[in-house]
């Protein structure tokens, strides 16, 4: 790795003009992957604001000599966002759609908005007419900038091409630190009363122009073959033929050239109507036969998927988590459109007879339910970290995962590129863009050996041999960065690579930006983030074994490296995940950045014991809710909650912990106490009271505490116990302390269907201990807990409290690691899943439901027994009106409870769950399963009371008399 000297004073000059630099060793971590094989740690990184900004970093590290690296969602598989310099990354600030004109169908906008935002934009703008066409799978975190490094294409680039073919002009930031303009027909001064900007574009316009003339025949006869060449750069549009394109030039040049500080880009029209074929084949080399019949039939996309990342989905997310797909072991979806309805459900049959006439296809079907639909290209969007880490064992990973040829080739080249991977004993995961013959395949290399990296250097360039000689290209999207820069002279000429390397010094002489990409390749396996991690035993309390994890890797290390890159936490609508992420916008609150510095901390740190103290972790993960979203959001898995649980208890080990661990950490000790003290501390609880005591226990003051429920409160709830009772009701600590109302109401509809409780009221799932990191003490009561419910049954355990359903059903066996453990976790269900089996029994609430409620569904729930859990069990009992919050409520036990977290935990709740709250009928009940959400909804309405929100026991509740019911609400407040 390059030293570069001089630094210090470039970084200082910088801060003086007022941009915003970042050189702390935890962000310097956060930077230096992205979803790549590689780790290059940075210099600084830098998150401009305007083009002025820009400018000034531009002139001051080519001052110093220091290399620029464009960055916007860090989701490169290539290595194109990473280097050795200053990182630049645009999608902090410069993140604005600046204009869309309707009439010409264009927009202007900067290179840091998210390609799903600037859609949703247009959109919105147009009526829904207009949109912006490339869709890769990253869409909803991917920039419109990293697309046009890239040249990305996406799902719809049968009908929609490249980014390169919707780039009208681009606004660039030369070496020279100006200005300029590159249209489809030139480059000019943005400015053209700036004589250095004039000069510059006059200079640039003189030497490409002749760059083209002394290569008319190659760029003719080399460039442009397939749809999908993206290898290398696009110097055929500067062809007289093409007028000289300059913007599309410099479309997927990864940041080699130049940096864009704004684009204008051409939209689309929405296809009026639409519907989607799920094909099911029995391989992939089967179903990529049947693609030029389905081309005849003009369909908008023609994606595929293989058979390991639909097992790996349902293993991680349930069963039902893919629906709609035929039988077989591959699969297409071919999206079709048309003018109407009608005609392209008559276009979709007449395809279905002639595939199935071919005799190739196993089953097909027309997907025309919506959940359908989503839950379908979820699977395939989340392609890339599915196939990370299989359900059936191994990773894979990217080098070879963007090779292209055209779609006439891709059966032949698939066929042969199988007996390339038996060749060389790899396994290949695929999936990808069929109807452009771009196939993304993640491979099982070995990255941490020596001898799995010399297979994998050997397999790469017998795999850019084969395809080349099949008519491809190594890119199909990705570009070549790290990854197959240095395999472009298998692809092309000599002359051809000179070509480039001119092109590439008409641009940037110095040699500064994003260098080793393209032109004078970095080697393909040097800088492998797996590549030099120490072998060191990382000590843990939770049983980390992940799927594959091998003998002779520590699982904790193991599990830190599941973190691929792809950076779906940082996508901003969609699931839950990452509340934090969506309240900062900054990479150090999202999963992703703080699993690349656990990551660090496990390859850097000179001790175990210094990681353990690391201060870059401790801050990266202070802002994590534990919500254990990305446990399921995550196509990987990432379970940050765990891993934070995990830190907390090595870092504060020996040491005084904040009072916030021992005073809501231990809670269900003081419980005990309260529940004793009740009618005396409730009376006693003034406002000015509650202040002082919030302040003693480290608690924020702007949060009133709840009123604390007495024994005789919870005894007379629980008079409806039955010893040996049909289902152990299990009464947590949360709700015998607050909520004890819950409890009767849920004897009362377990009896209603039949079904006799026992309550249980003697155990605890250690909750609090484990997101407070006290995990000795947590283990403790957890072992007593599964020793008091394995009795030899097979009994239903519900849990009212949805956190502590899920602590006991994932955290338990993880941490008590004993059969018993797993045999009473395989029991326990959330209140909300009881119902659901209640209701298919034949059950149906007495109760006088109403048509439509709000429901904040609680993370752990989400997380642990599946996302649609609440709005199973509201349809089971005939709710059809369901408004649900999906999102972190802020709270999250302890953290919304912490006065340093307060701030955050109102901006995570303004995500979902404060905008359900405002947009409801006062009248209609807002349903909070979970205590933490119920006390952020009484934050949100100023309704302090117990009726602020009701638990779905109590809304089901067949005796009306003894239920509370809900007061009106009053207005939103923060």
């Amino acid at each position: 790795m390059t030293v570069i000297s001089g630094v210090g004073p470039v970084l200082d000059e910088l801060r003086r003009t007022g941009v915003d630099v970042d050189v702390t060793s935890r962000r310097l971590a956060e930077y230096s992957y992205d979803a790549s094989n590689y780790r290059v740690p940075p210099v600084a990184v830098v998150f401009p604001r305007s083009t002025a900004d820009v400018c000034a970093v531009v002139k001051s590290c080519v001052k110093g000599n220091i290399p620029i690296v464009s960055r916007g969602g860090g989701t490169s598989m290539a290595g194109n966002a990473i280097g050795e310099g200053v990182i630049l990354d645009f999608s902090r600030h410069m993140n604005t759609v600046l204009s869309i004109d309707v009439e010409s169908k264009s927009a202007v906008v900067e290179p840091g908005i998210v390609l799903s935002e600037l859609a949703e934009t247009v959109s919105g703008a147009s009526g829904g007419v207009l949109t912006y066409a490339p869709d890769p799978s990253s869409k909803s975190r991917a920039t419109v900038g990293g697309a046009i490094g890239n040249d990305a294409c996406g799902n719809h680039s049968v009908r929609y091409g490249r980014t390169a073919d919707h780039t009208i002009a681009l606004d660039i930031v030369t070496v020279d630190g100006v200005v300029l303009r590159a249209t489809r027909s030139g480059v000019t001064a943005l400015d053209p009363h700036d004589a250095v900007a004039v000069a510059a574009a006059a200079r640039i316009t003189s030497e490409l122009r002749t760059l083209v003339s002394d290569n008319l025949a190659d760029f003719r006869l080399e460039l442009g073959r397939i749809p999908r060449q993206v290898s290398g750069f696009h110097l055929s549009t500067l062809l007289p033929e093409n007028g000289f394109d300059v913007a599309r030039a410099l479309v997927g040049s990864e940041g080699t050239c130049a940096i864009v500080v704004a684009a204008t880009v051409a939209l689309v029209p929405v296809p009026p109507a639409a519907l989607l074929l799920s094909l099911g084949y029995a391989d992939v080399v089967e179903a990529a036969e049947d693609v030029m019949t389905i081309l005849e039939f003009s369909p908008a996309a023609v994606e595929g998927i293989d058979e390991k990342i639909v097992e790996t989905m349902q293993h991680r997310r349930g069963a039902d988590s893919v629906q709609g797909l035929p039988s077989g072991n591959a699969w297409l979806y071919v999206d079709l459109d048309g003018e109407n309805l009608a005609e392209v459900e008559d276009k979709a049959g007449r395809l279905l007879e002639r595939l199935r006439e071919l005799g190739r296809l196993k089953d097909g079907r027309i997907v025309a339910d919506l959940a359908e639909r989503k839950s379908l290209w979820r699977v395939r969007e989340d392609g890339a970290g599915l196939s990370a880490r299989l359900a059936g064992g191994g990773e894979s990973w990217p080098g070879w995962e963007d090779s292209a040829v055209a779609p006439e080739n891709l059966a032949a080249y698939l066929a042969d590129f199988r007996d390339l991977l038996a060749a060389h004993s790899l396994t290949g995961v695929m999936y990808g863009h069929f109807g452009a013959g771009c196939m993304h395949v993640r491979i099982t290399f070995d990255q941490r050996s020596d001898v799995g990296r010399a297979v994998m250097a050997t397999f790469l360039r017998e795999a850019a041999e084969l395809v080349v000689r099949h008519g491809g290209s190594l890119s199909g999207e990705h570009g070549d960065g790290r990854a197959r820069s240095e395999l472009l002279p298998i692809m092309y000429s000599t002359s051809m690579l000179d070509a480039f390397a001119r092109f590439k010094r008409i641009w940037d002489p110095a040699g500064v930006l994003n260098p080793g990409s393209i032109v004078d390749p970095m080697p393909m396996m040097n800088d492998l983030a797996l590549q030099g991690v120490p072998n060191r035993e990382w000590k843990t309390t939770f049983e980390l074994h992940q799927i594959g994890t091998k003998p002779d890797l520590d699982p904790f290390v193991h599990a830190t490296q599941a973190c691929v890159g792809v950076g779906r936490c940082r996508s901003t609508s969609g699931g839950v995940m990452c509340p934090s992420y969506r309240a900062s916008g900054d990479e150090k609150d999202s999963t992703r950045g703080r699993a690349r510095v656990l990551q660090n901390m496990v390859r850097s740190s000179a001790t175990v014991a210094a990681g353990w103290a690391s201060k870059d972790v401790k801050e990266s993960l202070d802002l994590c809710l534990s919500c254990k979203a990305c446990s399921t959001d995550c196509p990987v898995g990432v379970d940050m909650a765990t891993y934070k649980s995990e830190f907390l208890d090595h870092h504060y080990a020996g040491k005084l912990r904040p009072m916030a661990h021992y005073s809501l950490g231990w809670l269900p000790r003081w419980l005990k106490v309260t529940s004793i003290l009740a009618p005396v501390l409730n009376r006693a609880m003034s406002p000015r009271t509650g202040v002082i005591a919030a302040r003693i226990g480290g608690l924020t003051t702007k949060r009133p505490l709840p009123r604390f429920a007495s024994r005789r409160e919870l005894r007379t709830q629980t008079a409806g116990s039955v010893p040996g009772g049909d289902v152990v009701l299990l009464i947590d600590s949360f709700t015998k302390g607050f909520r004890p109302d819950i409890v009767g109401a849920a004897v009362r509809v377990l009896v209603e269907g039949n079904r006799t409780a026992e309550c249980r009221t003697d155990v605890c799932c250690g909750l609090t201990w484990i997101s407070t990191g006290q995990l000795a003490t947590a283990k403790k009561q957890l072992s007593r807990t599964v020793a008091a419910l394995d009795d030899g049954t097979d009994r239903p355990i519900v849990v009212t409290e949805p956190s502590c359903a899920a602590t006991l059903r994932k955290d338990m066996p993880e941490l008590v690691g004993t059969e018993a453990a797993r045999r009473v976790a395989a029991r326990v269900q959330s209140f909300a899943g009881a119902v659901i089996e209640l209701a298919a029994a034949g059950w149906s609430p007495s109760a006088d439901v109403p048509e439509a409620v709000t429901v904040q569904t609680h993370c752990h729930e989400y997380a642990v027994f599946g996302e649609a859990t609440q709005r199973k069990a509201l349809a089971a009992v005939g709710i059809g009106g369901v408004d649900e919050a999906t999102g972190c409520c802020g709270v999250a036990g302890n953290f919304g409870f912490e006065p340093d977290h307060y701030d955050m935990s109102m901006k995570v709740a303004e995500q979902a769950l404060a905008p359900a709250v405002r947009r409801a009928d006062p009248t209609r009940p807002i349903l909070t399963d979970g205590f933490s959400c119920h006390m952020q909804v009484r934050q949100l309405t100023g309704n302090q009371s117990a009726s602020a929100s009701m638990h779905l026991a109590q809304l089901l509740d067949p005796a009306p008399s003894t239920r509370s019911t809900q007061t009106p609400r009053k207005g939103h407040q923060l």
